[in-house]
């Protein structure tokens, strides 16, 4: 992975979207799994992955279909090879009991127009004939457009399947269909029958929101396409809804400023919402009702069961998880129905009963981050002290300071805590994707120490016992230092370069350690 300083969603694009899944073996075979959850993630053991839930209730069963994450630990693309459901009569964020059917289809067996994998986001809806109209964004084989992704429906007697091809003829929805087409990429379909039976789609990502009316056979786009850009931040994940009068939309809102609601990087999406009075708008935007979560995308869709609304998301909060691999979550999602129209409330967050921690030095989790300098904005100043060391690590999984052309010659990072600390040792787990030396890029940094606030507020070296190393490493040498007293170090680290040009810095954690662990 490359460290470079863009905030441009075409960058965004390229590191996530336009890598094709491939194909892996399941982790738990094809058959019915049924489990107990204890909270969140849904199922937290690792050994199913899923994203980009899309919930759905018939009679007495909450269903929450999704596509599988098969990535490895250290591989940052998607891999998904095709879709499951999760079930449950008892839904409850705390825990419940659960049904998961890991394969009820893959793409290029249920649509033979299909490339296999890419068994991308989709949502299940009942349709007016009674029967499960299952909508995908998949690539399409031997696409004539320059975007080969495309949006399939598929039909079945069953919300867990077989289905099979509804529109056997290809997509519904790609870049040449329906003519005039469109240069969007086209994934994350969203569907709702309103109830007067008509159908409304949506779909879209990279700031483009677009939607349909369908006709009654829920596969026919009919009338003209409509364009929303009112959504504040809209990125990509549309989820159409409707409760009372009012029709919502939730989406992943990525936009990236320094007034933004809800993204601190451009690896970042929170889930915002808007409202609007007809199902093909004009959307209002209201508000964030979902923070950041662990993963860098984001994917939500909400609905009513057994007289509560929840909402369904994808972290990486389970064991091993992470950016490619991701784990369904379920939150209640409450109302302000004082306001007009009814607003949506922020979720609370909440996870499975954890172990109580291991004893550790490292203290740097308790302290605030800082840098003297504006962090580049797809990188993250809490990278440096929030735990996280990943192999491949994406840009939110730590900080840098590469600026292109204009990286620092030097930067200090600084940790405060809210009151006297002690501190005999740091550790810093560097990231570089350039050899030593060079001006380009981020290689090691040519020298780093570190400095403590001292009792007449002046800072000061510690008395270090051993040298800062700067072999990329992500287990480095303790450097080791005279036990001080104090509230804040700070860290200076020195760039490589030729004295005209820099390479940035790159730092996956920084650990603060004391004498004794806590």
């Amino acid at each position: 992975m490359v460290c470079v300083n863009t905030a441009s969603l075409a960058y965004y694009a390229t590191l996530f979207h336009s890598l094709i899944a491939t194909v892996v073996g399941q982790a738990v075979g094809s058959d019915p799994l049924q489990f107990t959850s204890s909270g969140n993630p849904i199922l937290s053991d690792g050994s199913w992955y899923s994203a980009d839930p899309a919930p759905l209730v018939v009679n007495s069963t909450l269903y929450i279909v999704t596509g599988q994450d098969t990535a490895a630990a250290d591989e940052n693309s998607f891999a998904m090879p095709q879709w499951g459901l999760f079930s449950s009569e008892s839904p409850d964020p705390q825990g419940s009991d659960w049904t998961l059917y890991p394969d009820i289809g893959d793409p290029n067996t249920i649509f033979s127009w299909a490339a296999a994998g890419t068994a991308y986001a989709s949502q299940i809806v009942e349709g007016q004939d009674g029967k499960y109209y299952l909508y995908v964004s998949i690539t399409q084989a031997d696409s004539p457009n320059n975007d080969p992704f495309a949006v399939g429906v598929a039909v079945s007697d069953l919300p867990t399947g077989p289905y099979t091809d509804a529109h056997p003829a290809g997509p519904i929805i790609s870049q040449s269909i329906p003519s005039p087409g469109n240069s969007i990429q086209n994934i994350d379909p969203t569907v709702m029958v309103d109830d007067d039976g008509r159908v409304y789609i949506y779909f879209g990502t990279f700031g483009t929101l677009l939607g349909y009316e369908l006709e009654s056979d829920m596969v026919t786009v009919k009338g003209s396409v409509v364009e929303v850009t009112s959504l504040t931040g809209y990125f990509e994940a549309p989820w159409l809804m409707k409760r009372g009068e009012t029709y919502y939309m939730i989406y992943a809102a990525n936009n990236v400023s320094p007034d933004a609601v809800c993204t601190p990087t451009s690896y970042h999406a929170c889930q915002a919402y808007g409202t609007a009075s007809s199902p093909l708008g004009p959307w209002t935007f209201q508000g964030v009702i979902l923070p950041i979560v662990s993963s860098t995308t984001s994917h939500a869709g909400a609905v009513s069961y057994d007289n509560k609304w929840y909402l369904v998301y994808h972290t990486a909060d389970a064991k091993d998880g992470g950016h490619f691999r991701r784990s369904v979550a379920l939150d209640e999602l409450t109302w302000d129905d004082s306001a007009t129209p009814p607003k949506m409330k922020q979720v609370n967050q909440t996870w499975a009963p954890q172990p109580d921690p291991e004893p550790t030095r490292n203290i740097a989790p308790r302290a605030s981050a800082t840098s003297d300098g504006e962090t580049p904005v797809q990188y993250w100043i809490k990278a440096l002290n929030d735990g996280v060391v990943r192999v491949n690590p994406l840009p939110p999984d730590m900080w840098c300071s590469y600026n292109g052309e204009a990286s620092p010659a030097s930067t200090a990072l600084t940790y405060t805590w809210d009151q006297d600390v002690q501190l005999n040792g740091v550790r810093m787990i560097l990231f570089s994707d350039q050899p030593a030396g060079s001006n380009i890029g981020v290689p090691p940094p040519a020298s780093w120490y570190v400095e403590y606030l001292d009792s007449d507020a002046s800072w000061t070296r510690v008395a270090n016992a051993t040298a800062y190393p700067v072999d990329v490493t992500d287990s480095p040498e303790e450097v080791s230092f005279n036990v001080v007293t104090t509230s804040a170090i700070r860290a200076t680290l020195l760039a490589s370069g030729d004295g005209s040009q820099y390479g940035g810095v790159g730092i996956k954690e920084w650990e603060a350690l004391a004498p004794e662990a806590q």
